[in-house]
């Protein structure tokens, strides 16, 4: 028996087990009815992956998710005593425990081989307690990538529990217990039935409210820009207007503009300087889970969840061909940017046979992880480069391919040389105005040859920009076509999911498993609605924003809340006490709550009432927020239910009824429908454009063609020839990008 285990390369000593949720209990056995080892995860795809590793001597069962928790009827913790948790079966678990408990008598050792973070600490303590499993024995396994040398070389180390994790997490989820139970029905008797406030959802609701109120009080300031083009030999050469006597000056408004046009009318525009120099520009380190949910957000318009569920997949194993199931990438829950010397080393590798020597840097490139950065696991990674993208597209789902390129590219990259830059600057002067012309020319793309970050504002930096004709220093050009033009500063943004997840990261609230389901939870709770991919506060939130600012300070405070996530990190690093962390926190908690008890008033949020009549009982319909944005609902609630969908025209009838074409919402994309559905069934899945085609009179449309969006007839199969009328509006344009 232990010369076959040595020859698969799986230790003889104990298993390592690790809490995994309820599951359905799926695995391997060999034909075994008895079998030595149990292995327990959390799902059946992991557990596919990662038995085909291990050997017929080994049974891998998953527990699909947690097992115990807190009870929801109660609150669940003595505060009385030392906080103790009051944990029991998760409903609808029973059937699987008594699974797991069956196999487990059949096993002489017990793995538990949850994830390796808090949370997955804690699924692996919950299985050892209900399975009677030894918690002294190492019997806690741990991989960070699933694949065929890290699972064996995991199962060559169990260890045992970590209970400065398990507590960690305990802390957590005790803090939003007391946090939910003891603050919720305070503001279900002051406000409204049904809203809740959370330690970390809370904070995330401010820095929404508080940017749309920076944005209201917002006062646009004008400014003009004026810029000189000129037409040489070598091409046109463009310069804006930098100042008066070098020195950089503003142009307010068009006083002044007119000040500048007359003072350079009919002058001689004079090259100054030209000053040439080398730029080098480095890649963006491998993916934390921050910045994966960021740049998916930005370059494959994902929502952070939809990132999320398709990284986990990803993770955990997919089939591919002949190789069977394999797990794709790294653990997707990090915030270090640390990458292993062996994936560097194959990078590196891989990096000269595809590009050559001139791409690979001299030395392997290290990353910096910020300051509050846990390096537990490695950055988000391929677990081989050789595994390119365009190889598996054939097993992969299209939301899979096009996250696993993301992050398959990005590492690939960050692990190449700079790119280098050659920049001109170009000033000239007339009549002592200055102007300046800035040009780059890529000489060697080195990373950017792969791939290039994202950005907020939805467009991708020019590094290339432009090319400058050549002009010397002391000539003289020819007049100019001067172009001035008005502008007006612009308020800050509202947030979209990219972004708040980079204010939460860079502020300390919530670590990288927090950040989805607090979005999500904040727009079902209704406090926030997301309108064109941004983040706008509801009534409802600025009223609950205000009223925990007012009462519960801490609470709701950024600074507060970054501190209690270091005082959790001390607790998983043995460095603080769980208990006193809870008593010191509940203590505050719990006098706030006295005093807005007998302060706070009632709060009354009116519903906005609309022109649209109840058909089922004749009152006037009312806006709510919901998941998905503003709907109808009627206000005799709960005696009448009845909600209907805000319906919004697309401006064009309907090819096959002749009534209106309207907007819908799937749970993925706007499409946009029939207004007599189910009647009529014609659907559309491109933006009309209000206009209809001067040959078959269907809608015109705004496609993605070739990187550009266009106009063209929604009905193409039905012509002999396409329909276009050509690239769509500038709004359009951005949007493809």
């Amino acid at each position: 028996m232990i010369i076959w285990l040595e020859l698969c390369g799986v230790p003889t000593q104990a298993a390592h087990g690790r809490t995994a949720a309820a599951f359905r209990l799926s695995g391997t056995e060999g034909g075994n009815t008895l079998a030595d080892y149990l292995v327990i995860v959390e799902s059946p795809a992991k557990a596919k992956t990662i038995a085909k590793y291990l050997g017929k001597r080994y049974t891998v069962k998953a527990s699909m998710g947690h097992v115990r928790d807190l009870p929801k009827s109660q609150l669940g913790v003595d505060v009385e005593h030392n906080f103790e948790p009051h944990y029991i079966t998760i409903r609808g678990k029973g059937d699987v425990i008594k699974a797991l408990r069956d196999a487990r008598k059949k096993a002489k050792q017990v793995f538990l081989a949850a994830d390796p973070d808090r949370e997955g600490e804690a699924i692996a303590w919950h299985l050892a307690t209900l399975l009677d499993i030894d918690q002294d024995t190492p019997c806690r396994v741990v991989f960070h990538e699933i694949t065929k040398d890290a699972v064996k070389e995991a199962f060559q180390h169990p260890r045992k529990l970590n209970f400065n994790l398990i507590h960690a997490q305990q802390t957590r989820r005790i803090l939003d217990r007391l946090v939910g139970y003891r603050l919720s029905p305070l503001l279900w008797r002051k406000v409204r039935k049904g809203l809740s406030a959370g330690r970390v959802q809370s904070v995330a609701v401010r820095l929404v409210v508080d940017r749309e109120r920076e944005i209201r009080a917002f006062q646009p300031e004008e400014y003009w820009t004026v810029d000189a083009t000129f037409r040489l030999p070598g091409g046109k050469l463009t310069a804006r207007f930098y100042g008066y006597d070098d020195e950089k000056t503003p142009l307010p408004n068009r006083e002044a503009v007119d000040a500048l046009l007359s003072r350079v009318a009919g002058q001689t525009f004079v090259v100054q300087r030209v000053k040439k120099s080398e730029r080098r520009r480095n890649p963006s380190p491998p993916f934390t889970t921050s910045s994966l949910q960021q740049e998916a957000a930005r370059k494959l318009g994902f929502r952070a969840s939809r990132t999320m569920s398709v990284a986990q997949q990803l993770y955990e194993g997919l089939e591919i061909g002949n190789e069977g199931a394999v797990g794709l990438i790294t653990y997707m829950r990090t915030d270090s940017t640390r990458v292993s010397e062996v994936a560097q080393r194959e990078a590196r590798s891989y990096i000269e046979s595809k590009f050559g020597q001139d791409f690979v840097p001299g030395a392997a490139r290290q990353y910096t992880a910020r300051g509050n950065a846990q390096d537990a696991h490695e950055a988000i990674r391929p677990t081989s480069v050789l595994r390119e993208p365009d190889s598996l597209q054939p097993y992969l789902s299209r939301d899979q391919y096009r996250l696993y390129k993301l992050i398959w590219e990005r590492f690939v990259a960050s692990q190449m040389s700079h790119a280098v830059l050659d920049t001109t600057t170009v000033d000239l002067s007339a009549a002592g105005a200055w102007f300046r012309a800035t040009g780059s020319v890529i000489r060697h793309p080195g990373f950017m040859a792969l791939y290039t970050e994202g950005r907020d504002d939805g467009s991708n930096e020019d590094e290339q920009g432009k090319l400058l004709p050549p002009v010397e220093e002391g000539q003289q050009l020819p007049e100019p076509a001067l172009s001035p033009e008005q502008h007006f500063t612009q308020p800050p943004p509202r947030y979209s999911e990219s972004s708040l997840v980079k204010a939460m990261e860079e502020l300390g609230i919530g670590r990288p498993s927090t950040y989805a389901p607090t979005m999500e939870t904040i727009l079902k709770r209704g406090y926030v609605v997301l309108e064109q991919k941004r983040f706008v506060p509801t009534e409802l939130g600025e009223i609950v924003v205000d009223l925990l600012v007012q009462n519960f300070h801490n609470l709701i405070d950024v600074d507060f809340t970054a501190q209690m996530e270091k005082e959790l990190d001390g607790v998983e690093e043995g460095k603080a006490d769980w208990v006193s962390i809870l008593s010191s926190f509940y203590q505050d908690l719990e006098r706030d709550l006295e005093r807005a008890e007998k302060t706070l008033a009632h709060v009354t949020i009116a519903d906005e009432v609309s022109d649209v009549q109840c058909e089922k009982c004749g009152r006037m319909m009312v806006y709510k927020h919901g998941r998905y944005g503003k709907f109808l609902a009627c206000p005799g609630f709960p005696e009448c239910r009845n909600t209907k969908p805000i319906v919004k025209t697309a401006g064009v009838p309907c090819p096959k009824c002749g009534k209106q074409l309207v907007e819908r919402r799937g749970k993925r994309k706007t499409f946009y429908g029939c207004e007599g559905y189910p009647d009529c069934d014609y659907v559309l899945w491109n933006k009309p454009t209000g206009a209809l085609c001067p040959v078959c009179h269907h809608p015109m449309v705004e496609k993605r063609v070739k990187g550009q969006v266009q106009v063209v007839c929604s009905n193409e199969a039905g012509h002999p020839e396409p329909v276009t009328v050509g690239e769509g509006s500038r709004t359009a344009r951005k949007r493809s990008k």
